[in-house]
């Protein structure tokens, strides 16, 4: 599988040119009428949503934490996790009157994130479109990230029918996971339409929408790490370029 992966048809040379040129109507969606539409979409597709706190001048954090160590990537309540819903009304209220708030999606409810380097995740997209492989909605962070949504592994009363593993992903352990992380139960992502810290105007944004089907996660994993693993070899120093989220 892997020795091929490097070699590029005429078919995936259009299709990566495809991938990183389209540029989704919500980088645009600046207005509160359609970024409201935005997050109706994602709330409709089952994603359970909360606010999140928003970029403030510099790089700085809409929050009162002085020197916030992950500024407009964190819910705003503590009690996000329970905060959480996919209900039209409620997300229309806190729309309206939270006007600048990002929304972050909780992960291990109805989906979890499978979230890779950018240029990994970019290669492993154009891979599994060309194989057929039925990819679900998928979003692009422009701090260098790209989120895989699929279905969940579940949230099992019994906890010994938990399933670990080492790629499990919450947000006070981001930085141990500089390859691929898996958000499942207690974990969140930012959703689109969001802004990062900065002044380059960057966003989180979709490059397949939640209109898309979620598919089984492991029927990604293996493309996914495969992409990884050729990404670390390629920038040895990708380890110490983390998205820690410690808050």
């Amino acid at each position: 599988m892997s020795a091929t992966f490097g070699g590029r048809s005429g078919r995936q040379g259009k299709l990566t040119r495809w991938l990183l040129g389209r540029r989704p109507k919500e980088a645009a969606a600046t207005d509160d009428e359609g970024r409201a539409a935005l997050l109706l979409a994602a709330a409709e597709a089952g994603l359970p949503l909360a606010p999140a706190a928003h970029p403030a001048p510099g790089y700085g954090c809409s929050c009162d934490r002085v020197g916030c160590p992950t500024p407009a990537r964190h819910p705003v309540s503590f009690a996000w996790q329970t905060q959480s819903t996919s209900d039209r009304a409620q997300i229309e209220r806190w729309a309206r009157h939270q006007p600048h708030a990002n929304f972050i999606t909780a992960t291990g409810m109805t989906h979890d994130v499978l979230d890779v380097p950018l240029e990994a995740g970019r290669q492993a997209l154009e891979r599994l479109l060309a194989n057929g492989v039925e990819v679900g909605p998928v979003a692009e962070s422009d701090d260098g990230r790209m989120f895989f949504f699929t279905l969940t592994r579940g949230t099992p009363e019994d906890e010994d029918e938990w399933w670990p593993c080492e790629l499990d992903c919450r947000p006070e352990t981001m930085d141990e996971h500089p390859g691929l992380r898996w958000h499942c139960r207690g974990s969140y992502v930012l959703v689109p339409p969001a802004r990062l810290p900065g002044d380059d105007d960057r966003r989180v944004h979709w490059v397949r929408g939640p209109e898309h089907a979620l598919p089984d996660p492991l029927s990604l994993l293996e493309t996914l790490t495969d992409a990884c693993a050729r990404h670390a070899g390629e920038e040895p120093d990708q380890a110490g370029a983390t998205w820690p989220l410690r808050h």
